[in-house]
């Protein structure tokens, strides 16, 4: 089964706006049929609008997302009932001398509260499950590691 996504990008010069080229030039709009408009830059590092999205934080947070809902999937397909989710993950880009780069590792670090406390080992093992069957964890080319933490939470 295949499923086809669909971006359309826009970016124009500024060659009659005030911002400096070196800023403007790096910002664009992502436009997805049916839903808002992205504005994007490139990160503040790279000469990017620090107050717009950039690719490595849209990377990221395509993952985290993906893991998340990967997670959410293993865990009721084993009976557990997650009733909070949090994750505040990093990512490590090398930038190399020729200006070329790339993401050499990412950690999650999920924060999980579940209702059964007899549950807690198996919720820290489904991790790995979820990891295997991330669209996007399985699309990176780098390890993406997992350091989480689970604990009993009463309603």
């Amino acid at each position: 089964m295949k499923h086809l996504f669909r971006a359309a990008l826009n970016w124009t010069s500024n060659k009659n706006q005030k911002e400096p080229v070196s800023r403007s030039t790096k910002s664009h709009q992502i436009k997805i049929e049916g839903k808002p408009i992205l504005n994007v830059s490139a990160a503040k590092a790279f000469k990017g609008d620090p107050c717009l999205y950039n690719p490595e934080d849209l990377l990221l947070s395509s993952l985290v997302s993906c893991h998340m809902m990967s997670y959410l999937y293993v865990c009721s397909q084993n009976g557990i009932e997650v009733l909070e989710y949090s994750d505040n993950a990093e990512a490590t880009l090398e930038v190399n001398p020729d200006g070329s780069g790339r993401f050499v590792e990412a950690i999650l670090h999920p924060k999980v509260k579940i209702s059964n406390s007899d549950q807690i080992e198996l919720a820290l093992k489904l991790h790995q499950k979820a990891n295997q069957l991330c669209f996007i964890a399985n699309s990176c080319n780098f390890p993406v590691l997992h350091e989480a933490s689970c604990e009993f939470f009463t309603i």
